[in-house]
């Protein structure tokens, strides 16, 4: 019989029973699901909010958008390779499991990175206009969701189309040589930095 039951350890210890938890959550496949669709509509809501606000033209919106989401592309790109695959720490740790069980369906809680989109967008609007902080915050938020649906995709789906199979392969790849191909939504920062995977065929 269990001598500490949920509610009990929850009342005696409730940092501990709620770390718990989040660590139990974190590691479920609704998690994983329910964060993609949060990220996504988080995305939706603040780029809808700063065209609403009309603090700057369409084609500013768009190249603010524009460089948002390449804004990402290389945050996501040093995240991968000096964070994930640098010192031991926690990052480190839990990308050397993603590797172990690329399947699993380990993730942030659904609702922390849309609340840090809401922080970061709601401080930005201290320095710069509320709509150019909503359009860049929310392009920045859709590079992280767009990483977490191709993510989720690469390691989910089998591909039919030959562009689509090769899409994959470039992140399969670096499950397969891990100081390569850090790069999952766009391979640019790969090429610019040098550390596009380039087969033994082709170095020949």
């Amino acid at each position: 019989m269990n001598e500490n039951p949920a509610p009990v350890r929850f009342l005696t210890h409730p940092i501990d029973a709620t770390l718990a938890a989040l660590r139990r959550l974190c590691t479920t496949r609704a998690n994983g699901l329910a964060g993609l669709v949060c990220d996504v509509a988080i995305s939706l809501v603040l780029i809808g909010a700063g065209l609403w606000r009309g603090d700057v033209r369409v084609t500013t919106a768009l190249t603010i958008v524009a460089a948002g989401l390449l804004l990402f592309s290389f945050v996501e790109y040093c995240f991968h390779r000096w964070l994930f695959h640098g010192a031991p720490g926690t990052l480190e740790r839990g990308h050397t499991q993603h590797h172990d069980e690329p399947l699993g369906f380990d993730a942030l809680p659904f609702f922390v990175p849309p609340l840090i989109a809401v922080a970061l967008s709601a401080s930005l609007a201290l320095l710069i206009p509320a709509g150019v902080a909503m359009l860049l915050v929310g392009a920045v938020a859709g590079g992280y969701a767009g990483y977490g649906v191709a993510h989720t995709a690469i390691h989910h789906l089998r591909f039919s189309r030959t562009l689509s199979r090769r899409w994959a392969a470039t992140h399969h790849i670096h499950h397969r040589h891990p100081d390569h191909n850090f790069g999952v939504t766009t391979p640019l920062w790969d090429i610019i930095l040098g550390t596009r995977y380039v087969s033994q065929g082709r170095r020949a």
